[in-house]
């Protein structure tokens, strides 16, 4: 297999995981195919191959998907090792969290600790 196949190859296996990746956070968000799509601007079929992988997805449609499903963009990337190992609402949870002052946090670890006793 030539140099060239083999990069055609890993795009292709590429473009199928960030596909996989948007779909899952599609789904897990509620949203219909159809109103992504028109949050896009493309028609529903483009969608589909985009989760498919079988559609490039353009730089800006991934950076307004990112912002639609609350997700960083290397999450859809695989870039996001750290993240992408969580499930996606502990990943949202973190990230909502990293944003709140000390005291804050400091209230929601103690919150998630009674959580936790709560269960047991």
């Amino acid at each position: 297999m030539s140099e060239v196949q083999t990069q055609s190859a890993t795009d292709k296996q590429e473009r199928v995981l960030i596909g996989q990746r948007l779909q899952d956070a599609r789904k897990y968000l509620g949203f219909t195919q159809e109103e992504v799509a028109e949050y896009l601007s493309v028609t529903r079929t483009a969608l589909v191959e985009i989760e498919k992988g079988n559609r490039k997805i353009e730089a800006l449609e991934l950076k307004k998907l990112a912002q639609l499903y609350k997700q960083p963009i290397t999450h859809f990337t695989g870039e996001d090792a750290a993240t992408s190992a969580l499930p996606a609402d502990v990943a949202h949870l973190a990230r909502k969290a990293a944003a709140l002052s000390g005291n804050d946090r400091e209230e929601l670890a103690r919150f998630a600790d009674y959580l936790q006793n709560r269960s047991n």
